[in-house]
């Protein structure tokens, strides 16, 4: 069973303290229990080794998607292709940070690589500020977490600004309208930028302006003159971009491969972020101690998990019995698209049948942990837990 330490004083004040009140929105906090995940030191120490030994796997299965032409099998839309392996041979084009989410690692029970959200991975501020905040409001050791995410996306944003030194330090951070979930986790990765020596600024997808020729801009709403920015994120899936947006993905490959622009994150983490990775994973590694058996068929033997190549938040995720037959589902807007099946595992649990997946966020080097909780499938209702370790 898992162990929970009740945190009977919410993070508001802590936040507060720190200057932190843009945290205190509404999509933060409601979801964060009064409790936190009792996590030992050894137990922490495997997260971190876990996901450093998975991201250097995951750039082995990259390359061989690569050597082998599996782009198209892999689910990428043929826009991208072009972007995808340009950006994997520039080591310029850095990876600013991901989340890998993990079943196990408490109680015993062996961690194992669910999947890992490579492109546009949240829970940034609940991870990196507001665990923490939850401690110090407690009275209790903010140091006794696994939760450098905060000070080590600063340090990603420097090594960005080492690598890149032929452009300017100019950020345009953009999300898509209406979430603000989104909104949220973009304003910490300005915090960091800024903290790292970037000059950022903030619009909305339908706000950016691109040209093949010049760059990325944005309208100075004071005077209408354009803003040219030489670094752009966008917490906008590069799958949606490759599929609705063409032309733009013509953009901005040529501004990618002139130099014009960085893009976060590269066009490259599509080869982690499709699903289809968890198989060549298993093709490369089999029967790794942190990997879960994947093929692009129904286990016959076992029960497994079927997965769409690009869903996010548990959609159209099914838990499915030996040979096939559905024992639970949610639905979701991506079931036209191609599924891989991976063995099922069950999350570690409480005495209430709730169920916890490890989150570690990898941002050059595993970060920092937190918890999701919820049922067998986590989806866009899931609670957010946060930790302490127990010295």
């Amino acid at each position: 069973m898992i162990l929970l330490e009740n945190m009977s004083q919410p993070p508001e004040n802590a936040l507060q303290a720190v200057g932190w009140k843009w945290m205190l929105g509404e999509d933060t906090l409601p979801y964060l229990i009064d409790k936190a995940v009792a996590v030992t030191e050894a137990e922490a120490n495997d997260y971190y080794n876990s996901a450093q030994s998975l991201y250097e796997m995951l750039v082995e299965a990259g390359q061989y998607a690569i050597d082998h032409l599996l782009l198209s099998e892999m689910g990428i839309p043929a826009t991208l292709h072009e972007l995808v392996k340009r950006s994997w041979e520039d080591d310029r084009q850095v990876h600013l940070y991901g989340r890998f989410d993990l079943a196990g690692g408490l109680d015993g029970q062996p961690i194992k690589l669910i999947e890992f959200n490579a492109d546009t991975a949240t829970c940034l501020p609940e991870t990196a500020v507001v665990q923490w905040a939850q401690l110090r409001a407690n009275g209790l050791d903010d140091s006794h977490q696994f939760n450098t995410l905060y000070e080590t996306l600063v340090g990603q944003f420097k090594y960005l600004r080492e690598v890149n030194d032929d452009l300017t330090p100019s950020l345009l951070l953009t999300t898509l309208r209406g979430s603000a979930e989104d909104d949220t986790n973009v304003a910490l990765l300005t915090e960091a930028a800024q903290a790292a020596g970037f000059d950022t600024d903030f619009c909305y997808m339908d706000e950016v302006e691109f040209s093949a020729q010049e760059g990325i801009f944005k309208q100075d709403s004071t005077d209408g003159s354009f803003l040219r920015f030489d670094f752009w994120f966008k917490l906008v899936p590069w799958e949606f971009i490759g599929d609705e947006e063409p032309e733009l993905v013509a953009i901005l490959t040529d501004l990618v491969v002139n130099r014009k622009t960085v893009v976060l994150n590269p066009a490259y983490t599509l080869l982690f972020q499709s699903k289809y990775v968890l198989k060549i994973l298993w093709d490369l590694y089999p029967y790794h101690p942190l990997l879960l058996q994947t093929e692009r068929y129904v286990l016959p033997h076992k029960q497994s998990v079927s997965k769409v190549l690009f869903g996010r938040e548990g959609a159209n995720v099914a838990i499915l019995e030996k040979g096939g037959s559905i024992l639970e589902k949610v639905e979701g807007e991506y079931g036209d698209q191609r599924c891989v099946y991976q063995e099922y595992v069950d999350f570690v649990s409480d005495a209430e049948g709730k169920r916890y997946q490890a989150g570690v966020f990898f941002a050059g080097e595993p970060c920092a942990l937190g918890f999701r909780r919820g049922g067998k499938i986590l989806d866009n209702t899931a609670q957010f837990v946060g930790h302490i370790i127990e010295k």
